[in-house]
């Protein structure tokens, strides 16, 4: 796969060592995650919300209520921001100053289209479903036809994208490393506990091996 070409909006200016440009990282970014946030500005007024998301090949899919504002205006062509990031874990350093965060996140810009055609935006809430719980959509009901005009589908090109990465541990200054301070990494990762079933009913069937199984 070919690399992104990173324009002056997305080339990564501050530690430009961080930035990355190749699809496989992009796209392993995206594909980890499961919430971005949206960020765009109507009438001088900027707005960032936080949404679920799927991704399938190059395009980025973003869903919601019919009547959501955030979608209405994506859709009328306003310039759109879409970033998501993963925090790994926390760098702690001996000084206060070089503490940080060990981190993988990407910025896509660009606008979004609304997804019109039904073949398209069925497959679109099928890689929403997948995107959450691979497995889950075959499963499950599909949407019928008044939920699918109750819901309301974008689709965002992944073209002007850069990602940013930290990792390994604390950089201190030289003088730092004499003080009698604990540093390193503590690391964080999403875990899934236990499944909790429906009380609602109780007689489901088995809880199925993608959920007994599912990491992230």
């Amino acid at each position: 796969m070919s690399d992104f070409q990173p324009t002056p909006r997305t080339q990564v200016k501050r530690l430009p060592k961080r930035g990355k440009y190749d699809r496989e990282t992009v796209y392993a970014i995206l594909d980890d995650g499961f919430v971005c946030h949206v960020g765009f500005s109507v009438d001088g007024q900027p707005f960032v919300i936080p949404t679920n998301y799927g991704r399938s090949g190059e395009t980025l899919y973003l869903h919601g209520s019919a009547a959501s504002r955030m979608l209405r205006t994506l859709s009328e062509g306003v310039p759109v921001s879409v970033t998501v990031t993963h925090v790994d874990g926390l760098v702690l350093a001996r000084s206060a100053f070089h503490h940080s965060v060990n981190y993988r996140s990407v910025v896509i810009l660009g606008t979004a289209r609304l997804v019109d055609d039904p073949t398209e935006k069925m497959e679109a809430l099928r890689v929403f479903t997948e995107h959450v719980m691979k497995g889950r959509w075959d499963d499950v009901r599909q949407p019928n036809e008044q939920e699918m005009k109750a819901t309301t589908v974008l689709a965002l090109p992944i073209e002007e994208v850069s990602a940013k990465i930290r990792t390994g541990g604390p950089v201190d200054d030289e003088p730092d490393y004499a003080l009698p301070v604990w540093a390193g990494v503590l690391p964080l990762e999403t875990v899934a506990k236990e499944p909790l079933p429906d009380p609602q009913r109780k007689n489901d069937p088995s809880v199925p091996g993608y959920i007994k199984s599912y990491r992230r």
